[in-house]
């Protein structure tokens, strides 16, 4: 990939779904449909034929032709359906623990990202990455598109067909995008070990419909029967980061989401819902759209944190605060941290309009493993070799996060773990 200030790559981003005057979506629809996946503002493939059309057209089919294809996708996996319009119990206890990502998990959430097909390869990655280790379940919107996702990853070959039936579920849940990090379920555990799911709000972005996403945890809360219990604040999970033993860490991000909240409002609100003894708010970066903190760090263990360096001129300062701030802290048990510096990629412009901040640290931990983003770039082996030195015993597996940053995010924005039970 590319180093180059100016670039022109895929956007995965609904824009069409933006409110914009119809003079200019008319005039923007031939860009749009070639770098933007426009064509999913219509109705997407309902049969196993326009599924095969829409797969042969972008280049998905590799081991079989279209007619085969058509064949194979009317034959459907098993799927389990979330329901609709039911609400789950609340729960009614004590506030809950929130699990540290290093902790045994039961299984990670994917949504299939249907209508961006240069980012189906992330996912598929990502799903293989994942299944040696812990059950995946992927998020579709029928189960038409959860036999493309089978067909997909059986046609690359990294798992077996036995792999995928015992190890891969699938999810049919309607959502608005892919980025289940941030509208999927906040998985806490009570005192005897029960799970129970935590519900933000949801709706960080004006003029776009988030509806379904802002639904999304209610929804797999009723499918897994788990109670949920709320959180009065405008906050996204990949703002959260949790030590599972008393450090909660969150960026400043949270007073942007929720203006005229204080500190000790947001501590107070925070303590209504999760069982921590200690709020760690780091900076928030600059010209990076979220603000979350997944983009910022990442907690390796209770006392280990890696961090992205402050090379650039620009975000430099808030790195070095945010390392200082680090060196200087102790987690909620009294120990200090050792911090790990990870290389930073060049910052380029995508489309002149779309700064694309891309991060290392937006990396999940799952049953004994670590998944980093890479980016096709000189600086992806220093970032491994930084992982293999900070969490010695994990494997490092690498995940070709490309095209996923220019939609703002990697791995960790991608994926959703949901912790074990105790």
């Amino acid at each position: 990939m590319s180093n180059r200030f100016l670039q022109f790559n895929y956007v995965p981003y609904p824009l069409w779904r933006r409110q914009m005057p119809s003079w200019l979506r008319q005039a923007a629809r031939p860009l749009l449909r070639r770098y933007l996946a426009a064509e999913a503002d219509g109705p997407l493939a309902t049969t196993p034929g326009g599924l095969a059309r829409f797969m042969a057209r972008w280049g998905l089919l590799s081991g079989c032709d279209e007619a085969e294809a058509a064949r194979l996708l009317a034959d459907t996996p098993p799927v389990e359906l979330a329901p609709s319009g039911v609400q789950p119990a609340q729960w009614t206890g004590d506030p809950v623990r929130l699990p540290a990502q290093w902790e045994r998990l039961d299984t990670v959430l994917l949504t299939w990202p249907s209508v961006y097909p240069p980012l189906w390869a992330a996912h598929a990655q990502m799903a293989e990455g994942i299944a040696p280790v812990a059950p995946v379940t992927i998020i579709v919107r029928s189960a038409l598109w959860a036999a493309a996702a089978r067909l997909y990853l059986l046609e690359r070959g990294v798992l077996s067909p036995q792999q995928i039936a015992a190890r891969v579920r699938f999810l049919v849940l309607e959502t608005d995008d892919i980025w289940v990090r941030d509208y999927g379920p906040l998985v806490g555990l009570d005192a005897s070990g029960e799970q129970v799911c935590v519900k933000p709000i949801f709706d960080p972005l004006p003029n776009y419909p988030q509806a379904r996403d802002n639904a999304m945890a209610l929804q797999w809360a009723a499918h897994a029967e788990v109670a949920t219990l709320p959180l009065d604040l405008h906050i996204e999970g990949g703002n959260i980061w949790s030590d599972g033993a008393g450090t909660l860490i969150v960026s400043e991000q949270a007073f942007f989401s929720n203006p005229g909240l204080t500190a000790d409002a947001l501590d107070e609100r925070l303590r209504s819902v999760f069982a921590f003894e200690k709020l760690i708010v780091t900076p928030r970066l600059e010209r990076e759209e979220t603000g979350h903190v997944d983009l910022l760090l990442k907690l390796a263990d209770t006392r280990t944190v890696l961090i992205s360096s402050s090379a650039l001129a620009l975000n430099g300062g808030k790195l070095r605060a945010a390392r200082a701030l680090f060196e200087r802290e102790r987690n909620a048990a009294g120990d200090r941290y050792t911090v790990h510096e990870l290389p930073t990629p060049p910052l380029y412009i995508n489309w002149g309009v779309w700064p694309v901040w891309r991060s290392y640290t937006n990396a999940l931990t799952v049953n004994g493993r670590v998944l980093v983003p890479v980016f096709g770039i000189g600086t992806d082996d220093a970032a491994l070799r930084v992982y293999e030195a900070a969490m010695p015993g994990y494997e490092i597996v690498p995940i070709n996060c490309a095209v996923g940053a220019n939609g703002g995010g990697a791995v960790h924005c991608l994926t959703k773990e949901i912790p074990a039970r105790g």
